[in-house]
């Protein structure tokens, strides 16, 4: 019980995020702002989401999800329920802030609690179920925020996150009576996680460099589809549950081929370099999608850019776990996902200003090369730690 309420916790994340995303064409046009200006909104959600994750994971680390996750999950509501009220680039920006800094406890929150209340050879997929809910969220929004979007317009939309943020936060005021809620991780095989340790940067690099794609797709495919295959709002909301499908099916088909991969070993940090190698390379067709004019097409580039984004990040999740304290876990998840956010803020601009010039190829291209630097600055980070990453 305690990991499916972090699902629906990452799915409410991701609807809450997901939201500026899907109407952004209409809030550009009907706002009168730009591409590039919708770049920094997402920018300074990032910015704040980078900050966010290692702080709550220090706080769920030391005093426990129970209260942290209450906390984090209201505050990131009402900066939810505010963009109703922004009208202009500036007040967006600070209500994406405020959102970004609450939601950095999501994937914190979801690792800590599937490490600590599961068993080892249950926590890929347990971690995979808990970050689920995040492609989940981007699946759902288009198909429940577009009626809603279309009666009552996107301020509506906006108001609605709010209300699904209450209906968590009653839940969780009973999941978090679970016992196991109140006990402290287990102490795991493996060291604490420090910043000196090229391990950790490695981990860092392919989860923020492999995960590019999941928010370039997220953020960027509304634009895309609506500027260069004519796609107005209510099409849009048709299509665009389809890409994050391919997201949800990675997080578990991934989650589940590790666990297999791993279970019965005592060590099982260097069988991890072969995956993250091929899902890298199943990312690079991305890069053609800008040649085809056909929706099918184009649909199926950017779900299978998901699909092999989101393994990526499972992958590199279960290889640190494996190396460090389950102790730390919050800890970790808020370097992976603060990192991801990181990259995040510094690419979303230059998209935005690639989109406005629509210079769609070399966008994508950006976006397609992603994973490989990830993967060869993790392959870089075994070898420099005298592990042999590609077993």
């Amino acid at each position: 019980m305690p990991t499916a309420a972090m699902t629906l916790l990452s799915l409410l994340s991701y609807v809450d995020r997901t939201v500026l995303a899907l109407f952004s064409h209409t809030i550009l046009r009907e706002q009168g702002l730009s591409a590039a200006q919708y770049g920094w909104m997402i920018s300074a959600f990032s910015v704040a989401y980078l900050i966010g994750n290692p702080v709550w994971g220090r706080v769920l680390d030391r005093f426990g999800v129970r209260t942290g996750l209450g906390i984090a999950v209201a505050l990131w509501t009402m900066a939810s329920a505010s963009h109703a009220f922004a009208a202009t680039a500036l007040t967006f920006m600070l209500a994406r802030a405020a959102l970004g800094f609450g939601e950095g406890a999501t994937f914190p929150g979801g690792l800590r609690t599937a490490t600590q209340t599961l068993r080892p050879d249950q926590r890929s997929r347990g971690v995979a179920l808990a970050y689920s809910g995040g492609s989940l969220g981007a699946v759902l929004t288009p198909i429940v925020m577009t009626p809603i979007a279309l009666r009552w317009g996107w301020r509506g939309a906006f108001l609605c996150t709010g209300l699904l943020g209450g209906v968590w936060l009653a839940l969780w005021a009973l999941v978090a009576r679970d016992p196991r809620l109140r006990a402290e991780a287990p102490a795991a095989a493996g060291s604490r996680p420090r910043l000196s340790d090229p391990a950790v940067w490695g981990f860092m690099a392919a989860y923020a460099f492999g995960g590019l794609p999941l928010g370039f797709v997220l953020y960027g495919a509304p634009i895309y589809l609506a500027r260069r295959l004519a796609c107005d709002q209510a099409t849009l909301g048709h299509l665009l549950f389809i890409p994050p499908l391919g997201w949800e099916a990675g997080y578990m088909f991934w989650g589940w081929i590790i666990d297999r991969r791993t279970r019965g070993q005592a060590d099982a940090t260097s069988m991890f370099g072969r995956p993250l190698a091929l899902l890298a390379a199943l990312v690079i067709p991305l890069a053609a999608t800008p040649l085809f004019e056909s929706r099918v097409v184009v649909l199926a580039l950017l779900f299978l850019a998901m699909f092999a984004a989101a393994g990526i990040v499972i992958v590199s999740l279960a290889e640190t776990t494996q190396r460090h304290s389950a102790h730390h876990g919050a800890y970790l998840a808020g370097l992976g996902a603060g990192s991801w956010s990181g990259l995040m803020a510094l690419a979303m601009p230059i998209f935005g200003r690639l989109f406005d010039r629509g210079d769609y190829g070399t966008a994508y291209l950006l976006a397609a090369a992603s994973p490989a630097v990830g993967c060869l600055s993790w392959l870089a980070a075994r070898r420099f730690t005298g592990s042999d990453p590609l077993p």
